[in-house]
């Protein structure tokens, strides 16, 4: 018994890991997603409550908002703050739907792995936009933007027909987006010095 829990948990862990990865970059586009897939296409092993038509209305009118706020330089970042307790809200949410009917233990533990990858995610996701709001360079918040909703877009499909390959990328991703966000962070803090330098000569 103890280990078909653990087997059903490991099978568990890439949907879990990659939904709440994805949740932290764009949790309405996630959910509107895998309702889709679920609803629409037939798509095994989504959860029952994401397909309800109540939930996905409100995803997509969600997501709508998002999609225009998440493209003005500083609107984004304040609606990053507003959205940092809901996106791992809903990246644990999803992972305890996923989770169904297992043990106590293994709901918590989805949870918690859906919830901290998309705290993850949303920190990173807060950093670069902060970074990319200081760049000189405006158009690039937009195109960062619809950057991140095709990926988003691009790994809720892998993790509804290639679980394994969605751990893969968004684990990648995670990564790389930490070091991205370190990089544009001494970048932008060099141009503020170089800035402050100028205005000091004169004087």
């Amino acid at each position: 018994m103890r280990g078909a829990a653990t087997l059903e948990a490991v099978e568990l862990l890439p949907t879990v890991f990659s939904s709440g990865w994805a949740s932290g970059v764009n949790a309405y586009l996630v959910v509107l997603g895998l309702g889709f897939y679920g609803r629409v296409l037939g798509a095994d092993d989504v959860p029952e409550a994401l397909m309800r038509t109540d939930v996905l209305v409100a995803a997509a009118v969600m997501y709508a908002i998002e999609f225009v706020t998440d493209k003005i330089p500083y609107v984004d970042s304040v609606w990053d703050t507003i959205s940092t307790a809901i996106r791992p809200t809903v990246g644990a949410v999803i992972g305890l739907l996923i989770a169904g009917d297992a043990s106590s233990v293994q709901q918590a533990t989805m949870a918690v792995v859906g919830g901290g990858s998309a705290l993850a995610s949303h920190l990173v996701k807060a950093g670069i936009r902060l970074a990319v709001n200081g760049s000189p360079e405006p158009v690039s918040n937009a195109t960062v933007s619809v950057g991140e909703d095709l990926t988003v877009a691009g790994v809720v499909t892998l993790v509804v027909y290639h679980p394994w390959w969605a751990l893969g990328i968004s684990a990648t991703l995670l990564v790389l987006g930490v070091v991205i966000v370190v990089l544009l962070l001494r970048w932008v803090r060099r141009g503020w010095h170089r800035r402050r330098g100028r205005n000091a000569a004169p004087a």
